[in-house]
């Protein structure tokens, strides 16, 4: 009879726990309040047929404008006013963004946006600990920093290839493009996992092939493992000693550790690599890190796109698969271009987010996405306090 009474205390305990945590998240959406924003590049203009200065810039005017501008007739040109329209500019640092209250597809529920440009990786995860801003993006290898600090993190899908891209120009100390043997050696020698559990924090994972495993499906059959003895034997084959200049984006501090990691890698192995610090597009090495971001969910449309991308690096062929390509078509392609050593697969990334305890209804895009800020809402303040003081 005790035993009874007791489970019957732990169900009823259950059922009161379930049922607040339900009332907690059927909260209804709210209108108003100013979503505060930071982001890293500086935005010289808004204007759709200006093009920014900086890869930065681009990336995240490509976010903000599908939130001014709704394309009716992409042939004509016709635009209307988004979900939002620009209220104050101040070019490099600040975006004013209020809510359009007759949009086609309704009123997004925040009343405002204000976004702030120009901030630093370690300014935006600070304001974010200090509830300064509601969201922001967050380097991968801050990621796990961040959440340590008592940020909200939210994540994408892998869906961003960290990659090496051989140019095919020729050795400054040999006088040829670098063969095919040196370009295996070099795969063959970079350790993935380290570069994943000690520069990314184990936030990504290793890279064999092009595509994710939840693109295609067969990125398993890519093998990632490290090989330091054949990329010695191989090595070991070439007279005189192979060496080449590998190159990584000067404003980006996660390519440089990665090309240092690699020099390590190769050093070992027996080939000597000198790492440069680049200004895209001029470049004078013999390969450089890339960063090809997935640009489509379906994996044949993808993988094109990262051909096509590659093609413009290196001497990858631009050859088109079929039409409704089937997935040993797609993964024959991909084995194709990866067993070419033009490009080689380091590591895939998420994209990592930082959001405040009040924004509700915050889904990570996907890929070819661009952020949801129309669709979320805030929580009023109590709440938003209360879930902070929960972490």
């Amino acid at each position: 009879m005790k035993r009874r009474l007791l489970l019957l205390v732990v169900f009823s305990s259950a059922v009161l726990a379930a049922g607040t945590q339900l009332a907690e998240s059927a909260r209804r959406p709210r209108y108003g309040g100013t979503l505060r924003v930071e982001i890293a590049a500086k935005i010289d203009s808004l204007d759709p047929d200006v093009a920014p200065a900086t890869t930065d810039a681009d990336a995240a005017k490509a976010q903000l404008e599908p939130l001014i501008y709704d394309v009716l007739e992409p042939n004509t040109k016709f635009r209307v006013n988004g979900a939002f329209h620009v209220t104050a500019f101040d070019v490099g640092k600040r975006v004013a963004l209020a809510a359009t209250e007759d949009y086609r597809l309704g009123r997004p529920f925040v009343d405002s946006i204000e976004i702030t440009m120009g901030r630093a990786a370690h300014d935006r995860i600070l304001d974010l600990e200090l509830n300064k801003t509601d969201f922001a993006e967050i380097p991968a290898e801050d990621a796990r920093r961040a959440a340590e600090r008592g940020v909200r993190v939210s994540r994408s899908q892998p869906d961003e290839l960290l990659a090496l891209a051989f140019a095919g120009g020729l050795e400054p100390e040999r006088g040829a493009p670098v063969n095919k043997r040196l370009r295996e050696a070099l795969a063959l020698s970079i350790d993935r996992a380290a570069i994943v559990n000690f520069i990314l924090q184990k936030e990504g994972e290793p890279a064999g092939g092009l595509l994710p495993q939840w693109s295609s499906g067969t990125a398993f059959l890519f093998s990632t493992a490290a090989d330091p003895v054949q990329a010695k034997k191989l090595a070991s084959q070439m007279v005189p000693a192979p060496k080449m200049v590998l190159g990584y984006d000067s404003g980006d501090s996660l390519e440089q550790a990665v090309a240092e990691r690699i020099v390590v890698n190769a050093r070992e192995a027996g080939v000597t690599v000198t790492p440069r610090a680049i200004r895209l597009p001029a470049d004078k090495s013999d390969a450089r890190i890339v960063r090809l971001r997935i640009q489509s969910k379906d994996a044949a449309l993808a993988l094109e796109d990262l051909a096509n991308n590659l093609a413009t690096m290196t001497k990858v062929s631009q050859a088109a698969l079929p039409n409704s390509a089937t997935p040993e078509q797609i993964y024959e392609r991909e084995r194709w271009i990866v067993s070419s050593y033009q490009v080689v697969p380091l590591v895939r990334i998420p994209r990592v987010y930082g959001l405040s305890a009040r924004v509700r209804n915050w889904t990570p895009p996907g890929p070819c996405e661009t952020w949801p800020l129309a669709d979320v809402w805030l929580d009023g303040t109590v709440e938003a306090a209360s879930e902070e003081k929960k972490k």
